[in-house]
């Protein structure tokens, strides 16, 4: 066990969220991949992860994951610490005029719950298979609509335990990106939704949702779409366009369904999935001349 781990736990007295050692990772993201994490802590609230993160050495790398989806984890595993928000940072209500949501929230949920309370604007969020946390991280969006055309504020922790409130102005964001101070992570959200009929938004996102799941290969483990869509065109044309449909490396696969998909069709590792990756990149550009941006995201160690 790593040093840092003993001075870890002799600090974790004021704490009440769950600690876990050598935890599979694999269990935790969507792909059902990924070697195990150093530490993993869940969070019994957004003060007990203020507390939690205030007794982390500075030298400890710290990375934040909801339902593990755009996200691929070596089969190395993660050194450092992984804060697990989702079912952790579950909060959400309405906050004046806003719909207020924490970061372990799906966006899912939210969509529905901002319908039932006769709010418009978040319907799209029904179709992004993540949580709020990375929803705002990565400006997700579908249907033509984002995340940051929604926030009004958010509230961010840093390295150190310090929450902050901050205003949308503070950020920049763009096509699946947003800049962010760093070493901050957010952890919970406002959203400014105009009000509305609820019926009608729950119509709108069951519709979402089936064009979803005729769209889409729900059935197999997945991280959502591989790339970025390139100005004017979809990644999933190109690919297709360039005959990978259906292209296996190892357990993983171009799903046949949806090429900007990548599935684990059975017994893939992470190692398969990141070749792929490579190779429909490499091959899209050789045929197509158009250089895809990845969207998932690539952390830890190889084997």
């Amino acid at each position: 066990m790593k040093k840092w781990h003993h001075s870890l736990q002799g600090k974790l007295l004021f704490t009440r969220g769950e600690l876990l050692l050598n935890e599979p990772l694999a269990r935790h993201t969507s792909w059902r991949v990924g070697g195990p994490a150093d530490c993993i802590y869940i969070p019994a609230g957004l003060e007990d992860l203020a507390a939690f993160l205030h007794t982390l050495e500075d030298e400890v790398p710290v990375y934040f994951i909801g339902l593990g989806s755009n996200l691929l984890v070596r089969d190395g595993g993660v050194r450092g610490v992984v804060i697990l928000t989702h079912n952790a940072l579950a909060d959400m209500g309405m906050v004046q005029e806003y719909v207020y949501a924490e970061a372990g929230v799906t966006c899912s949920k939210l969509a529905k719950f901002s319908a039932r309370q006769h709010r418009h604007g978040a319907e799209f969020m029904a179709g992004i298979p993540g949580t709020i946390g990375g929803a705002l991280a990565m400006n997700a969006g579908c249907y033509g609509a984002e995340t940051w055309d929604v926030v009004v504020k958010v509230m961010t922790v840093d390295r150190y335990g310090v929450i902050h409130t901050r205003d949308k102005s503070e950020f920049i964001s763009r096509y699946r990106h947003v800049e962010m101070p760093a070493e901050e992570w957010f952890i919970a959200a406002w959203f400014a939704l105009a009000k509305g009929n609820a019926s009608e938004a729950e119509k709108k996102i069951k519709a979402l949702l089936a064009k979803r799941l005729t769209t889409q290969p729900l059935n197999l483990p997945n991280a959502g779409s591989t790339f970025r869509n390139p100005d004017g065109d979809y990644a999933a044309r190109l690919i297709e366009a360039s005959g990978l449909k259906g292209y296996i490396i190892g357990g993983a696969q171009v799903s046949e369904k949806h090429a900007n998909f990548i599935v684990n069709i059975g017994g893939a590792n992470a190692l398969d999935i990141e070749l792929l990756i490579k190779h429909m990149r490499d091959t899209v550009l050789e045929k197509q001349g158009v250089a895809l941006q990845q969207e998932v995201k690539v952390i830890g160690a190889y084997a």
